[in-house]
């Protein structure tokens, strides 16, 4: 994990890149908006990023992140706190009470189970469809032939309301074909939102249209790895 001086100067170096990718490419400035991937980072090392202004978050696990985000909104109210792994359909209470943005809506009960809460609750983080775009077996998203029906079910049948799509390409495959192939789904449907790029790739994706670029490593450095067994 960074140090705390490490940390905001990273953190400042992902959000110039970020500015000089809007400009390199004909973005409006600002509207690349830096989600900073703060999974298995305890509290007190993402303070330094909070306290450089740092307000927008992303998280793999719920659980992980009710340990850690109430104490840290408490200082930090304005914080906005992204979903970004994938979500299990009996942790929808939990993730509507806690995230604002959804990112992994991938299949039809989860559809429901979140519709269920977001009616309980009455309250409605923005949500995304993760799309498979390798089509890879192992990994959550819709397929791509299957989105279009997806999100009309999404819309129709369970009353969601839904803003973009986001997409985590083959670790193997060059980018930006999967950018290139969310970006045209997304505009077919009417979809605003493009969460799409992390440390290696968000260049690409913001040269293809990414409203959200999700970066950890660059701004916290190598995640400690669980021991061996």
């Amino acid at each position: 994990m960074a140090t705390m001086s490490e940390l905001a100067r990273s953190l400042a170096e992902v959000q110039a890149a970020v500015r000089r990718a809007e400009a390199d490419y004909g973005r409006t400035l600002g509207s690349v908006e830096l989600i900073a991937v703060s999974k298995t980072i305890p509290g007190e090392g993402i303070l330094p990023a909070l306290e450089a202004g740092q307000r927008l978050f992303g998280e793999n696990y719920v659980q992980e992140s009710a340990g850690k985000w109430p104490a840290l909104r408490e200082r930090f109210a304005d914080v906005e706190l992204h979903l970004i792994g994938p979500l299990q359909s009996n942790k929808a209470r939990e993730a509507v009470a806690l995230f604002d943005v959804i990112h992994s809506l991938d299949r039809p009960s989860l559809a429901a189970a979140l519709a269920k809460e977001i009616a309980r609750s009455g309250k409605a983080p923005r949500l995304l469809v993760q799309v498979n775009t390798g089509e890879e077996p192992q990994k959550g998203g819709v397929l791509p032939a299957e989105v279009d029906a997806f999100l009309a079910a999404c819309r129709d049948t369970y009353g969601l309301t839904l803003e973009g799509l986001m997409c985590i390409p083959p670790a193997e495959d060059l980018p930006s074909p999967h950018f290139g192939l969310l970006a045209k789904i997304a505009e077919r449907n009417g979809l605003p939102v493009l969460s799409m790029g992390m440390s290696a790739d968000f260049d690409a994706a913001i040269q293809l249209g990414a409203t959200h670029v999700r970066v950890g490593t660059a701004i916290f450095g190598a995640r400690a790895r669980p021991p061996s067994p």
